[in-house]
């Protein structure tokens, strides 16, 4: 088990104010994409709003050890691509009915703010508008979870219940929430699913401390939690080809409970276009 940074209560205006540089940059986003528009063209939307809010992309760049670095400001994952999409991996133009996933994140005075919300275009399907209903809710149910006297498992169990045992959907394996702050991606990971054992998730049985932030994020599909990914690519897609969603909130525990940095997410339109 790693140990976990903690931010001070001086800390916390940085820490939201970055993550509410990415609400903003979701609502200009949001309002501005159209039927016809390719993800080079949106991806360069967001890359001008990260300028006007004085804001740098923590994504453009990133690279998992000797992986190829990420090649857009974003991550634009259209349908059965769970997340990591780039800009040019999917070069069609949006259709009534495609779903993309936005995950942005950004530097903003030496801190992170990472936030994922998913977007139709112009209609919904009625299996799309359920799923995306299952992952707001989810979201939702494993937020409140994260309080002192926790452990992360209560997170996970709330998620999994949301998805898998009551709505039928598949939560995907092998991807979760991390901690965030002064950089993207450390302690402790988040996962959204029980393990097996302990040994899956060392993280599990820790206990929700106060001064703690974290990036929580469901990642849902139709029928499958199994995914596939080409060798040295970024996007991962569904291993079944079935439609997905993702969500995902900056949440700071606090001793009163969980405090989301990324609030007015819930406000953004399911339908854009």
């Amino acid at each position: 088990m790693s140990r976990i940074p903690v931010i001070s209560p001086s800390e916390t205006d940085f820490a939201y104010s970055a993550a509410q540089c990415v609400v903003e940059i979701h609502r200009r986003t949001s309002a501005h994409m159209r039927l016809g528009q390719t993800l080079a063209q949106i991806d360069a939307f967001v890359a001008k709003q990260l300028i006007d809010l004085k804001c740098t992309s923590c994504f453009i760049g990133y690279r998992v050890g000797r992986g190829p670095a990420f090649p857009s400001y974003a991550c634009l994952s259209v349908n059965e691509c769970v997340v990591h999409g780039t800009a040019g991996y999917y070069t069609q133009p949006m259709v009534e009915g495609d779903v993309l996933k936005l995950d942005i994140g950004v530097w903003h005075k030496g801190w992170i703010g990472d936030a994922a919300w998913t977007y139709a275009f112009k209609a919904q399907t009625p299996q799309a508008r359920r799923l995306m209903d299952v992952g707001k809710e989810s979201l939702a149910r494993g937020v409140r979870e994260l309080r002192p006297g926790n452990v992360y498992m209560h997170w996970a169990r709330a998620v999994q219940d949301c998805v898998e045992r009551e709505a039928g959907f598949k939560l995907i394996r092998g991807l979760g929430g991390h901690g965030i702050g002064r950089k993207l991606h450390g302690p402790p990971f988040v996962s959204n699913v029980i393990p097996a054992n302990l040994g899956e998730w060392p993280d599990a049985t820790l206990k929700c401390t106060p001064g703690t932030l974290i990036a929580v994020e469901p990642m849902i599909a139709v029928s499958t939690g199994e995914t596939r990914q080409k060798r040295n690519e970024w996007p991962v897609f569904t291993a079944d080809g079935s439609l997905s969603v993702h969500y995902e909130h900056d949440v700071l525990i606090t001793e009163s409970g969980p405090r989301v940095l990324s609030e007015g997410m819930e406000e953004l339109p399911d339908v854009v276009g």
